[in-house]
């Protein structure tokens, strides 16, 4: 393996943002003047820039972006799938479009809901469906779902896993095998060995060892997991957790919220999965803020039976927007006629070729990394900062071979994290 001149690699890196900071005058000035934004930006996480300071998006349609200082980019992150079939698709437009001029959110139902909930059964093989705003809200609302099923307090995650913001997910495995905070979790309300095993991806012993304390509610887990490039599931792997799920009375809820790209059925259809609680979210809505959340028979079932649980009050399970008419009705425009089945056939071909292209970029440094795949997407992944600085200049020639000298990159996926 080739070893990196570090040297030239920073002074690669101080060119590379000195140019950044001259071409994008006007997002420097917005960075500068946003004064009353926490970190400068709507969110936090958007400061998380290597140029300094974000760029500022102007307009997004299909897979372009323009910014504030004019410049056009290909965009290979098209909002962490929250636009996995490119920005503004033109029918999900449409619909929301007049929605709008129809009323956005009374607390009412409409009746493009049962299409979704049909639709996600048809995908997903769940047959009982509620709607949130995010992922984040659904797995919330599923854990405590699969609280009140069981009668038990514990959920298993696995190590480094990522689920939104869920409180319980942030646990990875301490020194004597106990569930620790993750490094930089923020005010987390309880120590998470009090709500979470930890067990590692692949290992079903692991998994089988934290199931056996007999307090587990629930298995939550990717098919694959995403936050730490795409770590694929070995053969069985998957299968061993419905089988130990179901020996030690525990639920398997599998979050596809990011997997959704291994086709129209995610990875769920693809490798019959079986879960007893289903959670997706973003790029089911086009854009527009989305989540939802999918019971099996025998869950609904315990849920609405339990003799105490209030579900239409104060249960802790809803929220006023969750359910409102825009989103709902950008869930069936998104679904019906834009992440269709046959888009997802040129969606994945298109993910192929980009994949080989990078691969055989990588090959030709002798750089030990490699791509991962998982339909529609691809990732290169990181495992160090260094890593992450170095990513740049070979991506930018893959993407150079792939696409042509004219094409400017906004983002790709690329992750760090302790693997």
């Amino acid at each position: 393996m080739p070893t990196v001149d570090r040297t030239r690699l920073t002074s690669l890196v101080e060119r590379e943002r000195a140019t950044y900071t001259a071409t994008h005058p006007v997002a420097a000035t917005l960075n500068r003047s946003a004064t009353h934004l926490l970190r400068g930006v709507p969110m936090t996480w958007m400061a998380k820039w290597s140029g300094g300071f974000p760029l500022y998006l102007d307009s997004a349609s299909g897979n372009r972006v323009i910014d504030v200082d004019g410049h056009e980019y290909v965009d290979f992150a098209l909002g962490d799938t929250g636009a996995m079939a490119g920005h503004s698709p033109r029918p999900t437009v449409e619909a929301v479009s007049e929605r709008l001029r129809r009323g956005i959110t009374a607390m009412l139902p409409t009746a493009d809901a049962e299409w979704v909930g049909a639709e996600l059964t048809r995908r997903f093989g769940v047959p009982h469906w509620s709607f949130t705003l995010t992922a984040t809200d659904a797995n919330r609302w599923a854990i405590r779902l699969a609280r009140l099923a069981t009668g038990r307090p514990k959920v298993v995650v696995f190590n480094y896993c990522y689920h939104g913001s869920v409180d319980e997910a942030f646990a990875v495995i301490g020194a004597r095998g106990e569930a620790v905070s993750r490094a930089g979790n923020v005010g987390a309300p309880v120590p998470l060995d009090l709500t979470t095993r930890v067990a590692e991806f692949n290992d079903l012993a692991s998994v089988e060892a934290a199931l056996a304390h007999g307090d587990v509610a629930a298995i939550l887990t990717e098919p694959a997991l995403t936050n730490i490039g795409i770590v694929l599931p070995e053969p069985g792997f998957m299968a061993g957790l419905r089988k130990l799920a179901t020996k030690y009375g525990a639920l398997l809820m599998i979050d596809e919220t990011h997997t959704f790209s291994a086709g129209p059925g995610g990875a769920t259809k693809l490798w019959d999965l079986q879960p007893d609680i289903f959670v997706i979210g973003k790029s089911i809505g086009g854009g527009i803020p989305c989540g939802a959340y999918g019971l099996s028979d025998d869950v609904r079932r315990r849920v609405e039976e339990h003799p105490e649980a209030d579900l239409v009050d104060v249960g802790g399970v809803g929220g006023t927007l969750a359910g409102n008419a825009l989103s709902v009705t950008a869930m069936r425009a998104t679904l019906e006629h834009v992440l269709t089945d046959d888009a997802f056939v040129a969606m994945v071909d298109l993910a192929t070729q980009f994949a080989h292209g990078v691969q055989q970029t990588i090959d030709r440094t002798g750089v030990a990394w490699s791509v991962r795949q998982l339909g529609a997407r691809a990732e290169c992944p990181a495992t160090t900062k260094a890593d992450v600085d170095l990513h740049t200049e070979l991506f930018a020639a893959a993407v150079k071979d792939l696409l042509g000298p004219t094409y400017w990159v906004c983002r790709y996926s690329c992750h760090t994290g302790s693997p």
